[in-house]
């Protein structure tokens, strides 16, 4: 039975011979490996051309900005399966990354497809800024991209990744568009909400031409990076059954009585 398109049969990213392999045009012996770091070979690999130096300033420290912030779900995730299943490290790894969502990790991506929406409604961008969120409000929806548990006042990151996009000339209709959902929100929701981390990285990447379709890559890349590095650290000082038996202890029972 066949699903789906049938009619494109084709790959343009790898192919090989006997004696040679080629990724995206590009002998991997003779042009890659030793010359181009896993950055631009990330973007190349992504969008079939390598980065400009602006393009790899971005990638690179958008990929530091989101790989690792302690504790968050994907790593506690990662730590018990891996105390659970110490020979499985690919599935702890996995573990971590099943989780990239609309709220914790994977809500770049979400962001990155709202700015875009606003930068595409054609209206001028407060206004599409402000129908935007009023839209998101009428359904109870979070607005991607703004908001911190932790960081009240307004997420490092995401601050910082603004200010060298605007210091570099970079900054574009996306960026725009994030400041003006950040100025339609107080009036809309009733109190301001700092931009995060998820709502940083998409406008800036976008503005430098990054693929909106690959923006939850940005994340799933980076802390893959991270989780590898707590499940190092999970062989030497586990603390898997440690965050596993806090868990049980942080919940109490309120089911029917018990017989």
């Amino acid at each position: 039975m066949r699903i789906g398109k049938q009619d494109k049969p084709y790959s343009a990213i790898s192919t090989s011979t006997s004696e040679r392999i080629f990724v995206r045009g590009r002998d991997l012996c003779d042009d890659i490996i030793g010359k181009v770091d896993f950055t631009s070979y990330f973007w190349l690999l992504v969008t079939g051309e390598e980065p400009t130096a602006i393009q790899k300033k971005y990638a690179d420290a958008v990929l530091a900005a989101i790989a690792e912030h302690g504790l968050v779900p994907s790593v506690v995730a990662s730590r018990m399966t891996y105390a659970a299943a110490p020979e499985a490290f690919q599935g702890a790894v996995a573990a971590g990354i099943l989780g990239c969502g609309s709220v914790i990790l994977g809500s770049a991506e979400t962001a990155g497809r709202f700015l875009s929406d606003i930068v595409a409604d054609g209206d001028d961008v407060d206004t599409a800024a402000e129908r935007a969120v009023r839209r998101l409000r009428e359904t109870k929806t979070p607005v991607p991209g703004f908001g911190h548990p932790l960081h009240a006042d307004g997420d490092p990151r995401a601050r910082l990744l603004l200010k060298m996009a605007r210091e570099d000339g970079v900054a574009g209709a996306h960026i725009r568009a994030l400041e003006a959902v950040k100025s339609a929100i107080p009036e809309v929701i009733g109190r301001p909400l700092p931009i995060n981390v998820n709502g940083a990285i998409p406008a800036v990447m976008l503005d430098v031409g990054f693929p909106l379709g690959a923006l939850k890559g940005i994340s799933l890349l980076a802390r893959t990076a991270s989780l590898i590095g707590h499940l190092q650290e999970e062989t030497e000082r586990p603390v898997g059954f440690i965050l596993s038996g806090k868990a049980a202890e942080a919940i109490s029972y309120d089911g029917p009585d018990m017989k």
